[in-house]
């Protein structure tokens, strides 16, 4: 088995970030989410309302169990509902893997890491906290850098443009495949997949 897989043959629990309601759903903020349900597509099944704050699916993907957990939070308290959910399914900090959009990265580019600051990202400074490490995996979706001024806090809270929301479905589909790789195969073999020159 690869050393530097998730949960190490434990419970897998596959975390995506964002904010609930359809005044959100398509918020660059909300990417996490995107990628999630393409997740639940294919690992088939509904999500189901969990008593940790969450919405979650079991199943199997790449040969492994998994639980796909969606936060009902908001994103600044994503935290509490993803350490509730791991405590329920007991699964460790090296089991969770967090799909998050990344200021960073230019829109569409994926990096797959274990640890690492939250670079700014409320999600991930509460998940960090909650779980009391910083120590899990995280894909992070590259959502570009706001034009001109504008605050990032508002630009992430905006939908993906015209141009970028031709592409979106293609990129979601490819983060899914690196969250299967990551699963699967383990970290490196995913970052040397996915990860652009």
């Amino acid at each position: 088995m690869t050393a530097d897989l998730p949960g190490a043959g434990e419970q897998i629990l596959l975390v995506g970030l964002g904010n609930p309601g359809p005044r959100y759903a398509g918020n660059r903020h909300n990417v996490g989410f995107m990628v999630l349900d393409e997740l639940a597509a294919r690992v088939g099944g509904r999500f189901k309302a969990h008593k940790a704050g969450a919405e979650v699916l079991e199943g199997r993907l790449a040969g492994h169990r998994v639980v796909l957990v969606k936060p009902r939070s908001f994103m600044n308290l994503s935290g509490g509902p993803v350490a509730g959910t791991a405590k329920f399914y007991k699964a460790g900090p090296d089991g969770v893997v967090v799909v998050h959009d990344e200021l960073d990265l230019p829109f569409g580019a994926l990096k797959l890491k274990l640890g690492g600051g939250d670079n700014g990202h409320n999600g991930l400074r509460s998940i960090s906290k909650s779980l009391g490490t910083k120590d899990y995996y995280r894909v992070r979706f590259g959502i570009g850098r706001p034009p001109g001024r504008m605050d990032p806090a508002d630009f992430v809270l905006k939908d993906f443009s015209t141009v970028e929301r031709k592409e979106l479905p293609f990129e979601v589909d490819r983060c899914a495949d690196a969250v299967e790789a990551l699963v699967g195969e383990g970290l490196t073999a995913a970052q040397n997949r996915f990860h652009a020159p």
